[in-house]
């Protein structure tokens, strides 16, 4: 494996920015607490280690050069995105003037399906399955043993990405107060709910890499 440093610096640039994944943890801390972002980091971290199996094993090569894969995982990704996304605007709207009880029920049942929002969110992400066909090469040998090199950067990826979440859920929590105003939680759900249905579009508009 060549440049092991550089690709962890690589993987942390890439974490730090924001996408779908963050977006659905954001939405999760923010209305069921640590525990509600923690399963979600769990989900999100679950489905990476599928991905590098899957980029081990070559099944992501296949999904990559298959177009119609492809456009299946991309579609069905990009509706689920979309769905997220709705789902969480209808419940800011559902929720406007809402009994308390009422509110803690639903924040309980809401924290059973964050684990499986977080998975799906990046296990129906073709992108995810491109980038690890793509970018973990770059850092191997040429004609070298690819399985080896390819699991270890997929674990640490994962690992990286779970530091960068518990961090991240933590710092959530710590403005908590201010991030539990009514207002201000309405404005973040709002904004979540548009942001994952824009990265829904965006997904859907995504091509195939050849």
């Amino acid at each position: 494996m060549d440049n092991f440093y550089f690709f962890v610096l690589m993987c942390i640039l890439l974490i730090l920015l924001p996408g779908p994944d963050t977006a659905i943890a954001t939405r999760n801390t923010v209305t069921d607490g640590t525990k509600g972002g923690f399963k979600t980091m769990l989900g999100t971290c679950c489905a990476l280690l599928i991905h590098t199996s899957a980029a081990v094993f070559g099944l992501s090569a296949i999904i990559v050069k298959s177009a119609l894969l492809f456009s299946v995982f991309k579609y069905v990704g990009a509706v689920y995105l979309v769905y997220l996304g709705i789902k969480t605007l209808w419940g800011l709207k559902n929720n406007q003037g809402a009994a308390v009880t009422e509110s803690s029920v639903k924040s309980r049942y809401e924290s059973h399906s964050c684990f499986k929002q977080g998975f799906l969110t990046n296990l129906l992400n073709p992108k995810v399955a491109v980038f690890f066909l793509t970018f973990l090469p770059q850092f191997v040998d040429p004609g070298n043993e690819t399985f080896l090199p390819f699991l270890i950067m997929g674990i640490t990826y994962t690992v990286l990405t779970a530091m960068w979440f518990i961090f991240y859920i933590y710092l959530l929590n710590q403005i908590s107060a201010f991030m539990k105003k009514p207002r201000t939680q309405a404005i973040f759900e709002g904004l979540t709910g548009a942001v994952l249905i824009g990265f829904g579009i965006k997904l859907a508009l995504e091509k195939a890499h050849n």
